[in-house]
């Protein structure tokens, strides 16, 4: 399927399908079925390409399915979303061909088509839409081998950390992987759009250690490294996969870590400067050893006064670390007893608030709650007014917490174009504004939404400019979004947050998105736009 003839062939006819169903004088909009009436025609085509082993029922769930809800439920994380648009079919593929009959099939009828690996999405957009949709779930496709004498592993796009992690720790004890601290985040996206993790001073993110990669593109083409070519492959290690295609599975490249590795967390006291303190931080946590990840947490608990705190990882023992801390950071106070030696393995429990005493298996579990995310950059040190001004404003607001995790070590050695994420070199720290509450109605979600949206104004003078820049994982529709009534092509308005998530490397997205997906058949409203069709 990934022969140059074939693919030649296939691009021929792909073209003049785009053109019959996508040409300006035509709409983006389905054709006019009822629901029942789409089902049947899906299940039609979808029927066509099956083998007869193939239970369709296993496959494809509609409303009035008894199974429905559960399958939709099962990896929606952000419960702020449970009463939007729900999908009209849901297709569960268990094999790779089901994901390219899944997309010829939506093509062919002419509706929108999500991608959900693992849920964790904080603005939904893999899993709700404004018009009627279809629904892919890539959750059964989540194997994960690993091999340590190559020491890599090919891992699918439905698997989450935490079973990435456990498999790992399977085959090695010294082996691991640079990726997020959340262990029920999923691969297809975490990957996709970077991959941030604890110890990115020392290796750099998840998309550094990508060396292949399997996507279904929009002809229902399996494509690798080889046969996507160096631009396509560029693009999805960074760029968020969803708007090139459907990534199946990474080839991975494992790191080797310590067989004892350090964590500890330590509370500034409030009585002795917070500002001096979270100052000091931000000269030393970027430029301190490599091996050492310490993320600085601001956090309000509604029975307690403002708490700031350090969590942190250090690649090494305990002695060692807390000998570096007394000539990098005295103020921080760090004394052997705050300290935890520990397997990498474990670590990855304690960083997720989990017993790092108690089975890996733990890693496996999931969560759900209602959930906003914002996020900066700093590329000039705050002044100590400027941090007393944020912890005044912190320590007044309930529902909200901040975390500041820090650049620095290879994050300044690889070059910002090396992958779509551009947040490198001259960037200190990363600032995540955290909302969570479990509260159901409107009112609970506009409390935290106003507080974070206020706060995310006030910092703006503090953060980077023009662009003021911002995480494609953290994604947030605040920053800018394509308008339904443009049919999410419009170069310009993508240009407002691609221009904040990928800076210098936003054209160079377009570019491959015109080339790979000229119909921007896979689109949501933050995807990568194509370029403007000339007519």
């Amino acid at each position: 399927m990934t022969n140059k003839s074939s693919c030649l062939v296939s691009a021929i006819v792909s073209v003049l399908l785009v053109q019959l169903l996508f040409s300006p004088s035509s709409s983006l909009q389905p054709l006019a079925f009822d629901d029942s009436s789409v089902y049947e025609t899906f299940l039609q085509c979808l029927e066509s390409y099956l083998s007869p082993n193939d239970q369709i029922s296993n496959l494809v769930f509609t409303s009035t399915n008894s199974s429905y809800t559960s399958v939709l439920q099962a990896y929606k994380r952000n419960a702020r979303f449970n009463s939007d648009l729900k999908p009209l079919i849901i297709v569960t593929p268990t094999s790779i061909p089901h994901v390219q009959y899944a997309v010829l099939c939506t093509r062919r009828i002419g509706y929108r088509l999500r991608i959900r690996s693992g849920g964790h999405d904080f603005e939904g957009l893999s899993y709700v839409s404004d018009s009627p949709f279809f629904l892919i779930d890539m959750s059964n496709l989540r194997s994960i081998e690993v091999n340590i004498e190559t020491n890599s592993a090919w891992v699918q796009s439905g698997a989450i950390l935490g079973e990435v992690y456990h498999a790992i720790w399977e085959k090695s004890k010294v082996h691991g992987f640079p990726a997020g601290v959340c262990p029920t985040v999923a691969v297809g996206g975490h990957f996709s759009g970077g991959g941030y993790g604890n110890m990115m001073r020392k290796f750099g993110l998840s998309v550094d250690h990508i060396v292949d990669a399997q996507i279904v593109d929009a002809n229902g083409d399996l494509l690798d490294r080889k046969s996507m070519g160096e631009g396509l492959f560029w693009a999805i290690r960074g760029g968020g996969g969803a708007s090139f295609g459907i990534v199946i599975s990474y080839k991975i490249e494992l790191v080797e870590v310590p067989e004892t590795v350090t964590v500890f967390q330590v509370e500034s006291n409030p009585d002795e400067g917070l500002a001096d303190f979270v100052y000091r931080w931000q000269f030393v946590a970027p430029t301190t050893s490599n091996d050492l990840f310490m993320r600085l947490h601001f956090s309000h608990p509604i029975t307690t006064r403002l708490e700031v705190s350090i969590q942190a990882l250090y690649l090494g023992k305990a002695d060692d670390v807390v000998s570096l801390l007394s000539k990098d950071f005295p103020e921080l106070g760090l004394k052997r007893q705050d300290c935890t030696e520990m397997s990498w393995i474990e670590s990855v429990l304690w960083y997720a608030s989990l017993n790092y005493r108690s089975s890996p298996k733990v890693l496996l579990d999931s969560d759900t709650n209602s959930a906003k995310r914002k996020s900066d950059f700093v590329v000039n040190p705050v002044s100590r007014e400027g941090l007393g001004d944020i912890l005044k404003r912190v320590a007044g607001q309930l529902q909200f917490s901040m975390a500041f995790s820090p650049h620095g070590g290879e994050m300044s050695e690889i070059p910002a174009s090396s992958s779509p994420f551009p947040h490198r070199a001259g960037n200190l720290y990363k600032i995540e504004y955290v909302g969570n509450w479990n509260e159901a109605g409107e009112k609970a979600e506009r409390a935290v939404m106003t507080q974070l949206r206020r706060m995310y104004s006030f910092m703006a003078p503090l953060v980077s400019k023009n662009p003021r820049r911002a995480y494609v994982n953290y994604r947030d529709l605040d920053i800018g979004k394509m308008s339904h009534g443009k049919g999410y092509r419009s170069y310009e308005e993508g240009k407002v947050y691609g221009m904040k998530y990928f800076h210098g490397n936003f054209d160079r997205l377009v570019k491959v998105k015109t080339e790979v997906d000229p119909a921007n058949f896979f689109r949501d409203e933050q995807s990568i736009p194509t370029l403007p069709m000339k007519l």
